[in-house]
């Protein structure tokens, strides 16, 4: 089993830039990684995601200004946020799922969540 960390979260001004990172307690090679995030009374939602060869795909309202990326002999994802808006405040969430083939078909994993703030 799996374990995901974040950390890198903080208050951040509009127009800053925070980056994100997520460890996990194991390896990532079989799994898909990805960022999401839920504010208060939101659904969470798919920031960005990345497969295991390194094809990322990215909501709309993140597109050009957020990045994703992994380092599978490290275990880490991370997420560079630029150009932040107030609207991007939430707990940002690092998540996986494995692929059908592996020891663990299909099995989802979940960080806890670090809090990123946009704020003046």
């Amino acid at each position: 089993q799996v374990q995901l960390v974040e950390s890198g979260g903080g208050l951040a001004q509009p127009g800053g830039s925070l980056r994100l990172s997520c460890a996990a307690s194991g390896s990532i090679f079989s799994i898909t990684m990805g960022w999401y995030r839920q504010a208060p009374g939101k659904r969470r939602e798919l920031v960005a995601g990345i497969t295991s060869s390194g094809m990322a795909t990215y909501a709309d309202s993140v597109l050009g200004r957020f990045t994703i990326s992994r380092d599978n002999a490290a275990n880490m994802v991370y997420l560079q946020m630029n150009s932040l808006k107030p609207e991007d405040s939430a707990v940002y969430i690092c998540g996986g799922v494995e692929r059908a083939t592996s020891p663990n078909p299909r099995a989802r994993y979940w960080g806890r969540g670090t809090q990123v703030t946009v704020s003046s």
